[in-house]
């Protein structure tokens, strides 16, 4: 059984510091998120990956605590960066993160996918760490929304696990009219398509 002194102590923030877009910055993460104590194998293999044009409107799509919207955030500091999670928890350490590392150019929502996303907004870049276990229905909208929202020549990011790989060949070439392999890790795949 656990004593009250480590039940508090469990009740703490998770904090760490960690270098993204290149700046390093201090996150705050709580158990019941993912990776709340680093950056994860596969966001690290997308972020290796990701080069927003200065002034590129982003969007990182299920946000979690924030890794990838403020590493956008950091590199397109000249654009506007949004952060979507159907996770209020999420949401709020995400706008934390922003807010203890003096991030002013980027913003952190509720959204389950797109629903809650201005109507009409478009974005130069989208990325995701697809979590494996959405299902196949949510998946297949957040690919069509995805390709609404870019902008023409506008990019998609995504790093899956290995096992979804070909399922993400087939709709993002099906979507998007075109798929590549940006690479392939142990166990991550990063996989790009273009608007």
């Amino acid at each position: 059984m656990l004593t009250a002194a480590q039940l508090a102590e469990l009740r703490r923030d998770i904090q760490f510091q960690v270098e993204l877009g290149g700046r390093n910055l201090r996150l705050t993460s709580t158990w019941g998120l993912f990776s709340p104590r680093e950056i994860d194998e596969g966001t690290r293999l997308l972020l290796s990956h990701l080069q927003p044009a200065p002034d590129a409107d982003c969007l990182d799509l299920g946000c979690g605590y924030g890794a990838i919207g403020l590493a956008l955030a950091v590199q397109a500091h000249q654009g506007r960066t949004l952060m979507i999670d159907k996770d209020f928890v999420a949401v709020d350490y995400a706008n934390r993160n922003l807010r203890l590392n003096g991030i002013q150019n980027a913003s952190a929502q509720l959204s389950n996918g797109f629903d809650q996303v201005e109507q009409g907004q478009q974005f130069d870049l989208i990325a995701s760490n697809v979590p494996a276990k959405v299902g196949k229905e949510l998946l297949a909208l957040l690919l069509h929304d995805a390709h609404a929202r870019l902008r023409p020549g506008g990019r998609l990011y995504l790093v899956t696990i290995n096992g979804l790989r070909q399922y993400m060949k087939r709709n993002l070439t099906e979507v998007f009219g075109n798929y590549d392999k940006l690479k392939q890790g142990t166990h991550y795949t990063v996989a790009l398509a273009w608007r």
